[in-house]
């Protein structure tokens, strides 16, 4: 880019700049997830409900999964390159109006009115999403990828530690109204930032000429999806979040039913652990940056299956249940995480065909939404049935099949080397 396109552009002109603003977006995103999975399953368990419906709540996330089928329409009505905010902007003020209203609701008695809430919640971010992927694909050129991907992880990871892990500490203090209002100030104070940017049109992938049709972006997409060897691509993608879902969702009532508290939970898995996950999502993105794609899918799967391990030691009583060792693996968990995330999410953006950026990317995003999603939703029926380490132990195998994967895929998919 040279120095009249930065001149123009202002804010997103610049690296540092870019990577600002995607960050602020991606945390809003994570605002209502963070609650979801961080504050919620505490919640329901504080309130007599049992593991097989906490695991069935996580379907509220199923808009995230099914963003799919409208992100043509995202990318044909105004989402195309450059016009990215005439989605974003009125998203967010949707989001405002629902934390105020959340805000209102009288807890326990109109849970049934929150879920709805948060269901519509997950909804506007994820068509949000859509968009702003559609915007990084635009701004990022491929040596950013690396930093650019961390912006989008770390800033999602900020969102979720907010919501469900700060908050979820303050409730004692501001209770629940307080949290929703706090959440609606956030999505403001994002949403003014980006009415004040001026958004530059992609030139870093190809040019995207004239507005496409639904009909021809669709066209698009399915030439994309038979490429040799996306197939296997996207089942790399499906299973790499597929048994960690499983041991997350379960490992919170396992150990508060070990006689840990939810306020200690908040303060080591939504705070402590979201801050050792944002501190490995950075370093993902540095080595993002410096070495190929592939091998790092490799490694990071590899590291995250040690905490794995030590979670199923705890629930087999091979490792005593205690602050010392929760804290432990709960960091290294994170923190392995957190590099597996960024890498594949770089990787992700590597294998995207620009023209189609943002329905491209969803889709990719959509799979993965599914991967873990799905095994959310089924994690509770697991445990009640095999117990909690037969949950963990199936969720480690899991991830042994993701990076058998991962050294099926053939060299000429390393997503360096992909020309769109």
């Amino acid at each position: 880019m040279n120095a009249s396109q930065n001149s123009t552009n202002g804010l997103l002109g610049h690296r540092w700049g870019r990577v600002l603003v995607l960050g602020l977006l991606y945390m809003v995103q994570g605002l209502p997830f963070g609650f979801q999975v961080g504050a919620l399953p505490v919640f329901l368990y504080d309130q007599g409900v049992d593991i097989q419906s906490i695991g069935y709540a996580t379907a509220l996330a199923l808009p995230w999964a099914l963003k799919i089928v409208w992100a043509p329409v995202v990318e044909r009505f105004g989402g195309q390159s450059g016009h990215r905010r005439r989605w974003i902007l009125p998203l967010q003020a949707g989001m405002v109006v629902a934390f105020l209203v959340a805000s209102q609701l009288s807890l326990p008695d109109m849970l049934p009115q929150l879920m709805g809430l948060l269901l519509l919640l997950n909804f506007m971010t994820a068509t949000q999403d859509i968009a702003v992927d559609g915007l990084a694909v635009d701004l990022l050129p491929p040596e950013d990828l690396g930093v650019g991907n961390a912006a989008q992880v770390v800033g999602f990871k900020v969102g979720m530690t907010i919501a469900g892990g700060v908050l979820v500490w303050l409730t004692g203090r501001i209770d629940w109204s307080g949290a929703f209002v706090c959440m609606a100030v956030l999505v403001a104070i994002v949403a003014l930032v980006l009415a004040m940017v001026s958004e530059p049109a992609g030139d870093h992938g190809a040019d995207p000429g004239p507005t496409e049709s639904v009909l021809r972006i669709l066209q698009s997409l399915w030439d994309a999806v038979r490429v040799p060897g996306t197939t296997l691509m996207l089942a790399v993608i499906a299973t790499y979040k597929m048994g960690e879902s499983i041991i997350d969702v379960m490992f919170k009532p396992f150990l508060m039913e070990h006689g840990i508290l939810a306020s200690q939970l908040g303060l080591w898995m939504g705070t402590w652990g979201m801050g050792a996950s944002i501190l490995g999502s950075v370093a993902g993105g540095m080595l993002a940056m410096r070495f190929r794609l592939l091998p790092l899918l490799l490694f990071a799967g590899s590291v995250r299956l040690v905490p794995e391990l030590g979670q199923l030691g705890l629930a087999m009583g091979l490792i005593e249940v205690g602050p010392s060792s929760v804290i432990a693996i709960t960091l290294a968990e994170h923190f392995a995480g957190g590099i597996l995330t960024t890498v594949m999410f770089a990787s992700m953006m590597g294998w995207v065909d620009r023209r189609i950026g943002a329905t491209h990317f969803t889709l990719l995003a959509s799979v993965e939404v599914w991967g873990k999603s799905v095994s959310a939703f089924v994690s509770g029926l697991i445990a009640e049935y095999l117990g909690y380490s037969g949950a963990f132990a199936i969720g480690i195998t899991v991830g042994v099949v993701f990076l058998v994967l991962v050294t099926r895929l053939p060299g000429s998919m390393e997503p360096s080397r992909q020309q769109r």
